[in-house]
C-alpha cells in the first residue's frame, strides 16, 4: 500500500515543527517537552492550536521534562508519547494516520547506532508508519534556501556552508550537492538552552532568584537579547547611571494573579539602544548625558526590591549571546562560531573554499538575536583571505527553514523510492536501511 501523505516532523531540541509535505508551513509548532505547573499534580502536554498564545495556564515555576538531551534522544517513551499526543491533532480525517502515512524525520548529525535503532523502532513499531526518511538539518536548509533563490550561488553551485544554531547545539556543516558533508561539520556545544541556562545565573546573582523560571527566562532572552558589535564600548554604556544608560530596561515577572506571563515593562525603552546605533555604531558616545534623573532610577530600584516582581538588565542583554562567539570568556574549551566556521571549510577541499564562504547560510532560533550576521561577519572577515567574499544569508524564518526544505523534499517526486519502508525494516533491520540515508 502507498503512502497517501508524508508528515514532515522536525524534531529539535526546543521546539517539534510538524505538518505535511507540500505546504509552506507546519501545522503545529510545540515545545518538546512535557511540563507541570505548580498549580497540577500531572505532566501536561503543550498545546498544539494557535491558542496556544493565549494559554491562561500559569507556567510560573514549572517543572520541564525533555526527551533530548545536548541534541541526541535520551527518553525514546516520552518522545513517543509527545509524538502521538502531536499526531493526534494532524490526522483528523478518515483514512489518515501513521498506517498510511510517510514520516520525514529530522535528524541531529553524528547521532550515535543505538538512537538511530530506537527511532526507527518508535517511527514503525510503536507509531507504525508506512515508511521513514532520515534528513539532517543541513542539507534541507541548503535546499530550501537554493529553491528560494535559483539565482543565488547556493543553488548554482549546489554548496553552501549552513551554520545551524539551534535549542542544544551549533554546527557548521558544508552542503555539497544536497549532501551534508559530515567529515567537516564542527560543532559547538552551545545552544539555546545553554544561553538561558547563563541568564537565569547572570539575573539570579545580582536581582531575583529565576532558577526554576525557564519558560519566563525564554521570554526575556528572546525578546531583550542582542549580539553587540562592539562590547568594550557596550560594556562602557552599561555602567553609565540612571538615563544615561541606554541598555538598562525592566521585565516584569508574572504575578499568576493579574498576568500569567511576564512583559518587558517599556517595550521603547527596550528598542531604544537598538535604533539609535543601527545606523552608525558611534552615535552612542554623546547620548543620555542630558538627562541624569539618577534619583528617579534609585526610586524605581527600591520599588523592584519591595515587591521583587520585576528586575532590570543592563549588559546581560549582550553577554548572553556573546557566548557563542567567545565560549574561552566562561570557561569553556570551546572554539568561537567565526573560527568554528574556518575549520569546517578547511576541512573541505579548497576548490571549495571561495563558495563555502560567499554562500554561508544561518538558520536555527538562536540566529534570531538582532546583529548576529553583522557581529559574525565582523568576526569572520580578519580569518578569511582577503580575495575571498564573506557572503552571510539569514533566512527569513530561521525556526521555519529546516521544516520548509523538508516540505519540498517530501513534494518532490523522487521522495518515495528514497524512503524504507516497513516491510524492508522488518525484513533487512534498522542498520541496513540507514544505510540508504547516507549518514
Amino acid at each position: 500500500m502507498q503512502p497517501s501523505t508524508v508528515v514532515v516532523l522536525d524534531n529539535g531540541g526546543g521546539l517539534i515543527k510538524a505538518g505535511l509535505g507540500g505546504e509552506m508551513d507546519p501545522t503545529a509548532i510545540i515545545p518538546n517537552c512535557l511540563y507541570r505547573p505548580l498549580s497540577s499534580k500531572k505532566w501536561l502536554h503543550p498545546s498544539t492550536t494557535t491558542a496556544a498564545v493565549s494559554d491562561p495556564i500559569d507556567l510560573t515555576s514549572a517543572a520541564v521534562r525533555r526527551p533530548i538531551d545536548r541534541g541526541y534522544l535520551i527518553n525514546p517513551d516520552l518522545q513517543r508519547d509527545i509524538w502521538a499526543h502531536l499526531l493526534s491533532s494532524l490526522f483528523h480525517r478518515p483514512n489518515t494516520g501513521p498506517a498510511h502515512s510517510a514520516l520525514l524525520l529530522t535528524e541531529p548529525l553524528f547521532a550515535l547506532p543505538s538512537i538511530q535503532r530506537a527511532t526507527d523502532e518508535l517511527v514503525f513499531e510503536d507509531l507504525g508508519f508506512a515508511a521513514l526518511y532520515v534528513a539532517d538539518s543541513p542539507s534541507l536548509a541548503h535546499l530550501y534556501e537554493a529553491s528560494r533563490r535559483p539565482m543565488g550561488l547556493a543553488s548554482k553551485a549546489q554548496c553552501s556552508l549552513v551554520v545551524d544554531c539551534g535549542f542544544s547545539f551549533t554546527h557548521a556543516a558544508p552542503v555539497f550537492q544536497n549532501f551534508t558533508l559530515n567529515y567537516a561539520a564542527k560543532r559547538i556545544d552551545l545552544g539555546g538552552k545553554a544561553l538561558t541556562n547563563y541568564l537565569k545565573e547572570l539575573v539570579s546573582y545580582r536581582s531575583v532568584n529565576v532558577m526554576d523560571e525557564t519558560f519566563v527566562m525564554d521570554d526575556v532572552k528572546e525578546k531583550l537579547c542582542f549580539v553587540s558589535l562592539d562590547v568594550s564600548r557596550d560594556l562602557q554604556i552599561a555602567r553609565k547611571p540612571g538615563k544615561e544608560n541606554l541598555l538598562r530596561c525592566t521585565y516584569v515577572l508574572p504575578d499568576g494573579v493579574t498576568h500569567t506571563r511576564g512583559f518587558v515593562k517599556d517595550p521603547d525603552e527596550a528598542q531604544r539602544y537598538l535604533s539609535l546605533t543601527d545606523g552608525d555604531g558611534d552615535q552612542t558616545a554623546n547620548l543620555g548625558s542630558d538627562h541624569p534623573h539618577v534619583t528617579e532610577k534609585l526610586e524605581d530600584r527600591k520599588k523592584t526590591d519591595l515587591t521583587k516582581n520585576e528586575f532590570d538588565l543592563t549588559n546581560e542583554r549582550f553577554l548572553v549571546p556573546e557566548m557563542i562567539f567567545h565560549p574561552a570568556d566562561l570557561g569553556m574549551n570551546q572554539a568561537g562560531l567565526a573560527e568554528c566556521i574556518v575549520r569546517a571549510v578547511n576541512s573541505c577541499h579548497p576548490y571549495l573554499h571561495p563558495l563555502l564562504y560567499e554562500s554561508i547560510i544561518l538558520t536555527g532560533g538562536s540566529t534570531l538575536f538582532p546583529r548576529f550576521a553583522r557581529r559574525l561577519e565582523k568576526e569572520l572577515r580578519p580569518l578569511v583571505p582577503d580575495d575571498y567574499r564573506v557572503k552571510i544569508t539569514a533566512q527569513e524564518d530561521p525556526i521555519l527553514g529546516v521544516w520548509r526544505g523538508g516540505s519540498l523534499l517530501a513534494s518532490s517526486p523522487d521522495f518515495e523510492a528514497m524512503c524504507v519502508t516497513k516491510a524492508e525494516y522488518e525484513e533487512l533491520g534498522s542498520a541496513r536501511c540507514r544505510q540508504r540515508f547516507f549518514h
